[in-house]
């Protein structure tokens, strides 16, 4: 069989085959992670294609930048209040969990704090994705997604300043660049839209996507991985969203989402592949078992109380945003492959945290019987939350979240 019609099978299984399975509350990126993992159970190291690695690096990479357009600071800004004692707490779990892992697990204090970032970050984009069709009303929804995207937010700059910490010398210098990288990318995107989009009509969408590949190539030289650079540089864009309407307007969202799309699958069928058969051991299994027996019930308590005791929501209202939040999907995976790449994170470690994200990420559709879905693009396209905010600022209530578009990670 030549390599074209493989990697058109491959094209099709990804893409059909998960959501077909999604009518048995199986999620998609669920049923690409175990078509990975099956693929190398058979095949071996055949499945380190280099073809497949760039694609999967497409899909993180455009992932992290929708995710990025997609944070309303003005949003996160009228709710910052509640947010703070969100994200007080999460902090607390961290340093906590990081702790326990420094000092029982016989992990080094890099390793422990990036296990901890596994363990209790949640994946902001496909909780988003579900909120519509998990029954939740308008606040719940915003409250789910503002609590996401500040704790996704929190997490990358603590991926950042972890991964770059045991070296001064390189921390300052990747700072740097990073202030450099933040201060410059506004330059170019201007410059772009005066010597070149006036010019080619259209080219919004591949200036900013070829913008955001480059931002997360700089930031995987520095050592922190695709996801931040290219997170900034979709956050950049959303930015200047007044002084360049057409660089994140609601079509050119449209279009990455549908580029995303099409590119996540590989990401998740490429994670599933870099399983070892040595993380596949009852121990492992076990080990994955406990952490979410543990874990997941803790952060579901932790937030239930947050709403119902600080805030005085309703009991079933602080449940669903609770249970809602559950997912770590993304980030577990990311923090998985970077620990065992970087620090020899143990098999038995390894494959706890992968199964700990299955069990984690198919709880919310086992809870409201209802499937995640990468794929939304059924319903005409509403407008922004943020065209929203002014009136539901008006109104004193909160700004209700528009089905889509939203992250995905």
């Amino acid at each position: 069989m030549n390599n074209e019609l493989i990697y058109l099978l491959l094209i099709f299984g990804l893409l059909v085959i998960p959501r077909a399975l999604q009518r048995f509350q199986l999620p998609a990126p669920i049923t690409c992670l175990l078509l990975g993992l099956g693929a190398v159970l058979l095949w071996g190291e055949r499945m380190n294609d280099s073809v497949i690695v760039l694609l999967s690096t497409l899909g993180i990479s455009s992932l992290f930048l929708f995710a990025g357009l997609e944070v309303d600071l003005s949003a996160l800004r009228k709710e910052l209040g509640r947010l703070l004692v969100y994200l007080t707490t999460q902090i607390a779990c961290l340093v906590g969990v990081a702790w326990l892992g420094w000092k029982y697990a016989d992990l080094g204090w890099q390793a422990a704090a990036l296990v901890s970032l596994a363990l209790l970050t949640p994946s902001t984009g496909f909780i988003v994705d579900t909120l519509e069709r998990l029954g939740l009303n308008a606040d719940e929804r915003f409250w789910v997604t503002s609590k996401a995207i500040a704790g996704e937010l929190l997490a990358l700059a603590a991926l950042f300043v972890v991964l770059q910490a045991g070296d001064p010398t390189q921390l300052a210098i990747s700072s740097g660049a990073m202030v450099l990288m933040m201060v410059g990318l506004p330059l170019v995107f201007i410059a772009l839209g005066r010597w070149v989009m006036p010019h080619a009509p259209g080219s919004e969408f591949s200036l900013l996507v070829m913008v955001g590949l480059v931002a997360a190539y700089i930031t995987y030289s520095l050592g922190v991985y695709y996801l931040v650079g290219a997170f900034i540089a979709g956050l950049v864009a959303r930015l200047l969203r007044l002084r360049m309407p057409l660089l994140a307007s609601d079509e050119n969202i449209h279009a990455l989402r549908l580029f995303a799309t099409f590119f996540v699958p590989f990401y998740f069928f490429h994670a599933g592949t870099e399983i070892s058969r040595d993380a596949l051991t009852w121990e492992a299994a076990g080990l994955g078992v406990v952490l979410t027996l543990v874990i997941v019930p803790l952060r579901i308590a932790l937030v239930w109380l947050q709403r119902r005791v600080m805030f005085g929501e309703g009991h079933k209202s602080s449940m669903k945003v609770s249970v809602a939040l559950a997912p770590t999907l993304v980030f577990t995976l990311v923090m998985a492959n970077i620990l065992h790449k970087e620090f020899g994170l143990s098999a038995t470690l390894f494959g706890a945290l992968i199964l700990y994200t299955t069990l984690n990420t198919l709880l919310p559709s086992l809870v409201f019987r209802t499937p995640f879905d990468v794929d939304l693009f059924d319903a005409p396209l509403p407008p922004h939350p943020e065209d929203r905010m002014g009136k539901a600022g008006e109104a004193g209530e909160a700004p209700a979240v528009a089905n889509g578009p939203t992250a995905l990670t």
